[in-house]
């Protein structure tokens, strides 16, 4: 049996169990894909101890991205430039590490929003956690000529900007409703608008019908930016797409199938949230 799974802390809320789980069902895999707690006093030996158990490998998720790249042997280069790792596979005693949430968001994109493409004019890209680097380094790598990066805390996203240059422009909170005319994508990577969070206070009645607003959060699925966005008549792509998508090349790696995402792995995901 071929052994997967997700390492975090906490774990309980991780979704990754019933896509990877389906996808084995589907394929039909002798394989396991199970929710595993570590804390971060305890990764590395953890990790160390996984792999001797003969593990695959392991999607890794809050708060041990940063270690699991540090304690990779081979990053891929867009693992390295994002500064985390969500993907690990192990090989012959060697840790391979990559980045797949940016491939997720891009997948996403493509899939649901087929003419979008990021070369057709700047981007505003709300927050600057962890899923906000990685998607700023996607819109870049694919051919973005600008991104315009806000986060509350000015100085995370400044901070973030230094990592990617002068394509990247910072602006202040406030000033948001002032640089999205024009804008060819918009981007929520907040928890604004999730299920028990405040709502995210934008005014888009300046934004295109040839806008394409996406949101990462998926609890609820049209959260209220995606639903004001519908109002206007811009091009909308849900949150739920990245997480099925990001997924796909661990799986890839471990159980030697690329799996598809359809409409059914969405609705079994769905049932779940």
């Amino acid at each position: 049996m071929i052994k997967a799974g997700v390492v975090g802390w906490p774990i309980e809320q991780s979704k990754s169990p019933i896509i990877h789980n389906y996808w084995l069902d589907k394929y039909n895999i002798n394989g396991s894909y199970k929710k595993i707690s570590l804390s971060p006093e305890n990764f590395k030996l953890g990790i160390k101890r996984l792999m001797n158990d003969g593990y695959a490998g392991l999607n890794i998720t809050v708060p041990h991205k940063e270690m699991a790249l540090e304690i990779s042997s081979n990053p891929t280069e867009r693992a390295k430039k994002i500064g985390a790792a969500n993907t690990l596979i192990f090989k012959k005693g060697k840790i391979y590490a990559d980045n797949t949430d940016g491939i997720g968001f891009l997948n996403n994109l493509t899939q649901l929003a087929p003419d979008w493409k990021a070369d057709l004019g700047p981007a505003v890209v709300l927050g600057a956690g962890g899923a906000s680097r990685s998607i700023v380094y996607s819109l870049l790598n694919e051919g973005a000529p600008k991104v315009i990066l806000t986060n509350r805390t000015y100085e995370r996203a400044k901070k973030l900007s230094n990592i990617f240059g002068e394509k990247v422009l910072v602006i202040n909170w406030e000033n948001i409703n002032k640089h999205i005319s024009g804008i060819n994508t918009l981007v929520n990577t907040t928890t604004l608008g999730m299920v028990g969070s405040s709502n995210l206070e934008i005014d888009l009645s300046t934004l295109s019908s040839n806008t394409l607003v996406t949101d990462i959060v998926y609890n609820p699925l049209k959260t209220p930016l995606l639903e004001d966005a519908n109002r206007i008549g811009c091009k909308t792509v849900d949150g739920l797409g990245m997480l099925l998508h990001q997924a796909v090349p661990g799986f890839k790696g471990w159980f030697g199938v690329e799996p598809k995402v359809d409409s059914a792995l969405r609705d079994r995901v769905l049932l779940e949230l």
